[in-house]
């Protein structure tokens, strides 16, 4: 019979999930830091469920500004931003050329061009903000981490978000020793997260 490739014998030992015991104490541990720890962050406030779609937004425009970018710098660039664009509505209705006056010092430009693209393709699409993940990854420029970082924390579902910080925590607690960026290897990542998330808070997780 043939034999299992390196690949396929290093994915069955990292599908070796985390037993119930395991994963309700590192979702204990990791929500009682949170609650002790947390930050004060503009687009971390809470809202009624009407506003789902407001903080779904929100939590969009942070996210992209907080790739490969500082939180502090981030603040003030996303507190003027939402002064000028509330709403995705809002949003939708400005030119590029605004858009990159907004977005100047925070470098990578491309991401304020997919904020405006999805902004736009997202208010023509005339179905309201996208409330899944899988839904998400359809917008420009909402890559399989984002989708999750809003679906998770804006209209609660139960999806995990997946980054290098994420990867080393999960590579020390089931010692896996695989490359991180084979992309076999992020998949199975991917998975034990998902193993891990509480049901019961998925956006603060």
């Amino acid at each position: 019979c043939r034999q299992k490739t390196v690949e396929e014998k290093e994915s069955i030992d990292m599908e070796d999930l985390f037993s119930e015991k395991e994963t309700h104490k590192i979702r204990v541990s990791l929500l009682e830091w949170y609650d002790a720890n947390q930050r004060d962050l503009p687009w971390r406030k809470r809202y009624s469920e009407d506003e789902k779609e407001k903080r779904a937004y929100e939590v969009w425009v942070s996210e992209i500004m907080l790739q490969q970018t500082r939180v502090q710098t981030v603040m003030e660039y996303y507190k003027s931003w939402m002064h000028k664009w509330p709403t995705i509505y809002d949003l939708a209705q400005a030119s590029l050329e605004e858009v990159n006056e907004m977005w100047a010092g925070l470098g990578y430009y491309r991401r304020a061009r997919f904020l405006l693209e999805g902004a736009k393709m997202v208010v023509e699409g005339n179905d309201g903000f996208p409330n899944q993940a899988s839904s998400l990854m359809k917008v420009k420029g909402i890559g399989e981490y984002t989708a999750g970082a809003i679906a998770s924390i804006a209209f609660n579902e139960v999806v995990p978000v997946v980054d290098g910080n994420v990867i080393r925590v999960l590579a020390r607690l089931k010692a896996i020793s695989a490359n991180p960026k084979d992309r076999l290897t992020v998949k199975n990542f991917w998975k034990l997260a998902a193993q891990l998330v509480d049901p019961s808070r998925p956006g603060d997780f």
